[in-house]
């Protein structure tokens, strides 16, 4: 990997002349300005998957059926997908915050924040709401008549809160770009404790209310996504930041930065719509598939095939949920990562960017490790923590044997992973978003779908490590194509806007509100 070595400065701010030029990098310790802006954001990260770690581990026990376990994680990527265009799209927010940072005029970006808030009302309204009504009439991976009922119900919830799940990314992302994430941390840790109360609540009917089951688990979610709503934008909306970022006068819709977020945001909205749907498939579809198709070539009759299916697809998403554990955290190491590259692009300094990078891939690269590690050796006893109690023996070894397979697919990719992410983040944070949005449509199809199938036709022994295969080859070519880019690719002579001569960090001479970082 490069070294850190402080480089030439390539953009510095305009100077009067015969002054020395102010180098606003020159006195900032590299692995502290990643770390005051990763950690909060890794935190945030960590703290989503194990809010998916503990509704799992509730939803678990609502009976001995693994069906509950499968149906929450079907339903709720149905769900994802639907929202997530204009989640990826949104996502550009921190990068146009941050680059006018870098600029030194932040009050630029609260337009862009309340954009993402319209944005994410008209995206509810026109998509979502219409979804939810009519998602009985979309069971496109065939699911059984009771799997769909559970699934369906679960996606409909979700859905009908989808506007506080976009609206909540968006004012993220104004936060992270500004560099303030503390206050992002300091909502979804909030978010995630209401989600866990109200699950306990809801799921297993305490204290009074009803046992609602899978449906309790979907109206914790969304609860917990309004608290995640609620602080930032309370913040946002206060007296502080009216008076030092102009974020009450801005409120009111702008073509400008509505066409700058589709401008700069619709190559990641389409990626982050058809990874999902790739992920979608694999999960709700080509799993089970290719347990049923290990089932039929090894000659069980058509109840064991059957319960094949639902046991792959049982295991693939408890799988899954390590998984998380793997890349969430670097996605908040991405995060940073985006906010640090527009913030130097901002102030002209590729070169700072660059120096960004590679400290969060180094970073990310080490966690990654680690977690590879920790999935090939501890594989069985991690799959057997989400198989509910009254589970049989051999139920409960098929499941872990299952699962266990799927676990060691996943150690292979996690370093590639780990370059995938971070190299994303970092070429969202430049502005290059087009390339990457094509090769992640391109490879994720097909890799995930197209090698997927052709496997378990060509080797339906294989099980559902078959799909797992394609999902694996697709992140190991993602991973090192998106590495060519940020070595190769133009992003250095890239800029959202046309922004004026970078000056020092405003933020530095703003008295520092609690949830500041640093």
């Amino acid at each position: 990997m490069p070294d850190h070595t402080p480089q030439e400065p390539t953009g510095l701010a305009s100077v009067p002349k015969g002054a020395e030029p102010i180098d606003p990098y020159a006195d900032v310790s590299p692995i502290y300005e990643l770390f005051r802006v990763a950690i909060p954001s890794v935190v945030t990260m960590t703290s989503y998957t194990l809010m998916q770690f503990v509704d799992t581990f509730m939803v678990k026990e609502i009976g001995d059926d693994p069906m509950y376990v499968a149906a929450q994680g079907n339903g709720g990527i149905v769900a994802w997908i639907a929202i997530a265009f204009g989640l990826g799209m949104n996502t550009v927010i921190n990068s146009f915050v941050s680059q006018n940072l870098g600029a030194g005029t932040p009050k630029k970006g609260a337009a862009y924040a309340w954009a993402g808030l319209w944005i994410s009302m008209g995206y509810w309204l026109v998509f979502l709401v219409p979804y939810a009504l009519l998602i009985n009439m979309t069971n496109f991976a065939g699911s059984g008549e009771r799997m769909w009922a559970l699934e369906s119900g679960y996606a409909r919830i979700l859905l009908l809160g989808g506007f506080v799940t976009l609206a909540a990314r968006s004012i993220h992302h104004y936060f992270y770009g500004l560099h303030r994430p503390k206050v992002v941390m300091i909502s979804a840790i909030s978010g995630n404790i209401v989600n866990v109360i109200v699950n306990s609540v809801l799921i297993f009917g305490m204290f009074g209310f009803p046992k609602l089951g899978l449906s309790g688990a979907a109206i914790g979610t969304v609860c917990g996504g309004f608290v995640e709503l609620c602080i930032p934008i309370g913040l946002f909306v206060s007296s502080k930041y009216a008076k030092e970022f102009g974020a009450r006068a801005a409120w009111r819709p702008k073509p400008k930065q509505f066409l700058d977020i589709l401008r700069v945001g619709w190559p990641g909205g389409l990626m982050f719509f058809s990874e999902l749907i790739c992920w979608g498939i694999l999960m709700n579809w080509l799993v089970p598939k290719a347990g049923r198709a290990q089932a039929i070539a090894a000659g069980l009759d058509s109840t064991a095939v059957d319960q094949a299916g639902i046991y792959a697809n049982n295991a693939g998403w408890i799988a899954l949920r390590y998984m998380h554990i793997g890349f969430m955290p670097v996605v908040g190491i991405s995060i940073a990562a985006q906010a640090l590259v527009g913030k130097a692009m901002g102030h002209g300094r590729p070169d700072i960017a660059a120096q960004r990078t590679w400290l969060s891939l180094e970073v990310g690269l080490g966690y990654m490790a680690l977690c590879a590690l920790v999935f090939v050796v501890f594989r069985e006893q991690l799959i057997n923590v989400f198989i509910n109690s009254q589970t049989g023996p051999e139920e409960r070894a098929e499941l872990i044997a299952i699962g266990a397979k799927i676990m060691i697919a996943a150690a292979v990719f996690q370093l590639f992973d780990a370059v995938g992410i971070v190299m994303s983040g970092s070429l969202r944070g430049a502005g290059d978003t087009v390339w990457p949005g094509v090769l992640t449509i391109t490879l994720s199809w097909g890799c995930i779908v197209g090698f997927g199938l052709l496997i378990i036709e060509l080797k339906p022994e294989w099980g559902p490590v078959g799909p797992w295969i394609g999902a694996s080859a697709y992140i190991i070519l993602l991973g090192l194509a998106l590495l060519a880019r940020f070595l190769f690719g133009n992003w250095r002579e890239r800029s959202l806007e046309d922004i004026p001569d970078p000056q020092p960090d405003p933020l530095d001479q703003v008295f520092p509100d609690p949830t500041s970082v640093g």
